[in-house]
């Protein structure tokens, strides 16, 4: 994700430590804002410490790595499997931890008017809304199958969102935390689902509308009832959708799927706009299949996104200068649109 100055990209791996990036003043660069024309510094603090997650002594790789950035940027609560701990993003310290599984957690968000309270998706289909400061659970939600994850709050309507790997949605009232509405995605029967395909929801900049996301499809949903308003199935020649992701402005969605392609989508109408194929942000290497698992949108340039790849490397791409924005030549004659790209990474492998 991006840091919500927009200055900087943090990145979970899957061996539980976390890399943060941040752009360096120079000739190119003459601010230190995110640009895909350069590219950014792993950095540290002087200490040399990193933000390590505890992980669990069972199986590492059946962890479910998440983090959430608290809204001034000071602190990341994050897990992999293990506790969950609360880390200074300036001195990389671990502030506290807590939660030990079972169950873990599988997903983390803070309330948005108080920092001190967090809604923690449970690998046991539970959400815990706990408050740091007293370290203490205020209330355990129950209305999911199977493990949680996906959580948006919306200070609007003032409810919690949580999706699940049951495919359901559920809302609740955060004033008393009772089950306001729940819904299971439409999936058609053609679509196989992993049985544990995530589902993600994240609030259109409005905080009525959620974008709601799974690997067969993209719907969005009124929230306070959860009435489905459309729904976007991929082709299905780009494989699964990995991850999808409103930019700033609530305009596009970015949508990154397994065979490597991105796609942007115009938000209220749900048409594809373009499409990035994989040869433009990647180089070509047929012995290793990269794709994007991520997508991260900047917070305040409605063009520029980041994707975090199966290889560990970072990827930050923004339209070509000449064109200003994602699609906005006529498509090509097979529909599938411009896909140049200009492109930083930030990763161990050499700079591509």
């Amino acid at each position: 994700m991006y840091t919500n100055s927009g200055l900087a990209i943090l990145a979970l791996a899957s061996n539980a430590v976390h890399k943060l990036w941040k752009w360096q003043r120079n000739d190119r660069n003459i601010t230190t804002k995110a640009t895909a024309s350069v590219a950014p510094q792993l950095w540290q603090p002087s200490s040399g410490i990193l933000m390590t997650n505890e992980i669990s002594d069972t199986n590492p790789e059946d962890a479910v790595p998440c983090f959430a950035l608290s809204k001034n940027d000071s602190y990341v609560m994050s897990a992999s499997g293990g506790k969950v701990s609360l880390f200074n993003m300036m001195t990389f310290k671990t502030m506290t931890t807590f939660m030990p599984p079972p169950p873990a957690a599988t997903f983390l968000a803070f309330h948005p008017q108080d920092n001190n309270i967090i809604a923690i998706g449970m690998e046991d289909s539970s959400i815990q809304i706990y408050n740091v400061r007293v370290d203490e659970v205020k209330t355990k939600l129950k209305g999911h199958q199977k493990r949680v994850t996906g959580l948006a709050f919306s200070p609007v309507l003032n409810v919690l969102v949580s999706s699940g790997a049951d495919s359901q949605l559920c809302v609740w009232n955060t004033d008393g935390w009772e089950k306001q509405a729940s819904k299971f995605l439409q999936i058609s029967p053609g679509q196989a689902a992993a049985p544990l395909a995530d589902t993600r929801v994240q609030f259109h900049h409005d905080q009525i509308h959620l974008l709601a996301v799974h690997e067969t499809q993209i719907a969005i949903f009124e929230a306070s009832k959860l009435e489905c308003l459309r729904q976007w199935v991929p082709r299905e020649a780009s494989g699964s959708i990995t991850h999808a992701t409103y930019s700033c402005d609530s305009q596009s969605i970015f949508v990154s799927f397994e065979d490597g392609s991105v796609g942007v989508l115009t938000a209220s109408t749900l048409r594809s706009r373009c499409r990035i194929n994989p040869t433009a942000y990647l180089p070509p290497n047929p012995s290793l299949r990269v794709y994007p698992l991520v997508v991260a949108a900047h917070p305040s340039e409605p063009n520029q996104f980041a994707l975090g790849l199966t290889d560990g490397g970072v990827c930050v791409l923004e339209p070509l200068e000449s064109e200003g924005k994602w699609g906005t030549s006529p498509p090509l004659e097979n529909g599938a649109g411009p896909s140049s790209t200009s492109g930083a990474a930030g990763s161990d492998q050499p700079q591509r």
